[in-house]
C-alpha cells in the first residue's frame, strides 16, 4: 500500500542540506547530508478524549512513509487493524522493497503510545528523534526502544546485562523490570520525551529513564556500539540527538521478522 501524498505539505522532495565535516574525538566524521522530504500536519489527525493524536487509523498508512523516501515500502501492510512488517527472513531491511518507516512529523516533546506483538524469534524497534540522513539507516541518528521476542531471539543474550531485550534503550540501558509478554501476545508501550528526559514504559511500568545531551548520555554512547571509535558518524549524530532543533521523527524498524503494531497515538507536550 502506498503512502497518500494528499496528507503532505510543503511539497519538498529529494532536497538535501550539506553538513560540513567535523573532528570528533580526534577522528574525522564523514561528510553527510540531511534529507528534506515532505511532512504532515499533526492537527489533521483525530484526537481522543485525552488529547492524543491517533496517528494510525487501522485502515491506511495516512501520514506514514518510508525512511528517506516518499512512498511506503511494500514489505509493510495494513492488516486487521495493525501495521504489519511481513517477515522476509532476510534480516534487517533485507526484503525486496523493505526498509524502515516513519510517521512524517518531527516531534520535540511528546508521549508516544502503542501496542505490539512479535512472532517467534522476531526483532524490531521503535526509533525516535530520527534525522533522515542520506545513504544511512534510521538508527544512525535515533535512540531505539527495542522490540524483541526475549525468549527465542539471540539478541536477548547479547549486549550487556540484558540491554538488548524488549523495551531497553538498545545496547545502552536494560529495561528493568523486564515484564514483556511472550511472543504472540500484545504488549503496551510508551515513550516520554520531555526537554531531554526520556522514559520507556512497558505494560504499564516505567522500565528505563535517562537524559539526552548530558555527560550521562555521552558516557553511554562511549560504551556502546555507537562509540566514536567504532562509528564516528553515528556518535556525532546521537550525541547531538534531534539536531539543532532537538526534534525528529518516530519510526518502526524492518528487521526481516513478523511484527505487528496497533493503537499508535502521540501527544505533544509544551
Amino acid at each position: 500500500m502506498m503512502f497518500s501524498m494528499a496528507s503532505c505539505n510543503g511539497g519538498k522532495s529529494n532536497e538535501t542540506q550539506n553538513v560540513e565535516q567535523e573532528e570528533v574525538g580526534g577522528m574525522i566524521v564523514p561528510e553527510y547530508t540531511l534529507n528534506e522530504l515532505s511532512t504532515v500536519d499533526l492537527s489533521n489527525f483525530p484526537q481522543d478524549e485525552e488529547g492524543r493524536y491517533i496517528i494510525f487509523d487501522g485502515k491506511t498508512f495516512n501520514g506514514w512513509r518510508g525512511y528517506n523516501r516518499e512512498d511506503m515500502p511494500n514489505a509493510w501492510e495494513v492488516v486487521d487493524g495493525t501495521i504489519h512488517i511481513k517477515g522476509s527472513g532476510a534480516g534487517e531491511a533485507g526484503a525486496q522493497d523493505g526498509g524502515d518507516i516513519i510517521f512524517a512529523k518531527k516531534l520535540k516533546n511528546f508521549e508516544l503510545e502503542w501496542e505490539w506483538k512479535v512472532d517467534t524469534a522476531a526483532n524490531s524497534g521503535v526509533f525516535y528523534m530520527i534525522q533522515e540522513v542520506d545513504g544511512q539507516p534510521a538508527y544512525i541518528s535515533a535512540p531505539e526502544y527495542q522490540i524483541l521476542d526475549n525468549v527465542n531471539h539471540p539478541d536477548a543474550k547479547l549486549g550487556k546485562d540484558g540491554n538488548r531485550q524488549s523495551a531497553s534503550l538498545y545496547d545502552m540501558i536494560p529495561a528493568k523490570p523486564q515484564n514483556a509478554k511472550p511472543q504472540g501476545e500484545w504488549n503496551s508501550s510508551k515513550i516520554l520525551v520531555y526537554k531531554g528526559t526520556v522514559v520507556h514504559y512497558q505494560n504499564g511500568e516505567p522500565v528505563v529513564e535517562y537524559h539526552l545531551w548530558t555527560p550521562q548520555w555521552q558516557e553511554m554512547l562511549d560504551n556502546s556500539k555507537f562509540s566514536k571509535e567504532k562509528w564516528p558518524l553515528a556518535y556525532e549524530l546521537l550525541l547531538n540527538c534531534g539536531g539543532e532543533n532537538k526534534e525528529g521523527f518516530i519510526g518502526l524498524q524492518d528487521h526481516g521478522d513478523n511484527v505487528w503494531y496497533r493503537n499508535i497515538k502521540v501527544k505533544e507536550l509544551k
